[in-house]
């Protein structure tokens, strides 16, 4: 049965109750009791639900209140951790240049310092070479000398190897003093 239909029921119910004095009824109390029962059955199932929603709604409001709140917090707690995160990764990035930018000029440094000391080495090389070829161009004259002059009054071979010596010893001897004159 609807609803309505219940609803006129229980108005017919009322005005076929006897009238008495100071426009009072008398209604059978167990028809009025029969009608609302049936009234309440009759009520759909949706009106059930939101009696229960209008009971529970303030405590629902706040639950959702609580849980927008919630991810509020935790929106604003992701967001700082990666504005964090941009910021350390910034500073470590300048950091790595820095580092990189003085490593590249230790190299080169040591580069300019290495290349200075080889051409340092290389010179005095040369300067030793120089006087041993000169001493080695001495004693080949030396002995080319002592072929040409008689075999009675040639320096011994023994004698042209000293004086080679002895050349080699003063040439050396004078480009380490040249040297230590120019330090």
């Amino acid at each position: 049965m609807s609803v309505y239909r219940v609803i006129d029921k229980l108005e017919a119910s009322v005005k076929q109750g006897t009238v008495l004095p100071l426009g009072y009824r008398v209604v059978s109390e167990e028809k009025l009791l029969e009608l609302i029962e049936k009234l309440r059955s009759s009520l759909p199932e949706e009106v059930g639900r939101a009696r229960t929603i209008a009971k529970n709604g303030d405590r629902l409001v706040r639950e959702a209140q609580e849980k927008a709140q919630a991810i509020v917090a935790e929106a604003s707690s992701q967001s700082t951790a990666q504005i964090d995160d941009h910021e350390i990764l910034r500073r470590a990035r300048a950091t790595a240049e820095i580092v990189l930018r003085e490593a590249e000029q230790k190299a080169a440094r040591v580069r300019e310092g290495a290349d200075a000391y080889a051409a340092q080495v290389l010179t005095d090389l040369d300067a030793r070479l120089s006087g041993a070829l000169g001493s080695v161009k001495k004693g080949i004259e030396a002995l080319t000398a002592a072929k040409t002059v008689n075999v009675v009054q040639a320096p011994s071979l023994a004698d042209a190897a000293a004086k080679s010596k002895r050349a080699a010893f003063d040439a050396q001897h004078d480009t380490e003093t040249a040297e230590l004159e120019s330090v």
